[in-house]
């Protein structure tokens, strides 16, 4: 189980990192993250378009919270709902990933190891649970 939990906790700083850099792009004129390489490599391009929020709220929020639930449930060994909770932020990062590439035209690296993140709980979450 620590292996989940490892996992909810890279995923909460990726994510605590996503919403700081939307934070300061926000707020800093000529920000530039260390994950915008380019135009084309450029995680604040992704995190401040308009697929970077879901009713008013940051993405990123929302990974934070998913997270820390997977984190807790980890702590009680609540593999079963760890693996549906995982299913769903994979099919979310899936449509993320087609908007990243198609629409928005850009490779975000910390969206990318957040969607790895997600492959990676399904995976174990399923080991464990079965």
């Amino acid at each position: 189980m620590w292996t989940l939990a490892f996992l909810a906790a890279v995923g909460f700083v990726l994510s605590f990192y996503a919403w700081h850099v939307e934070q300061l792009a926000g707020k800093k004129k000529g920000y530039r993250a260390a994950c915008d390489i380019n135009d084309r490599v450029s995680c604040t391009k992704t995190f401040t378009s308009k697929y970077g929020a879901l009713l008013g709220n940051s993405n990123a929020v929302y990974g934070m919270i998913f997270y820390l639930i997977i984190f807790a449930l980890s702590l009680v060994q609540e593999t079963g709902y760890i693996l549906v909770l995982s299913v769903l932020a994979v099919l979310g990062s899936a449509y993320l990933a087609y908007v990243q590439y198609a629409k928005i035209r850009a490779f975000c690296l910390v969206c990318a190891g957040i969607y790895l993140i997600n492959i990676l709980l399904v995976i174990l979450s399923y080991r464990a649970a079965f």
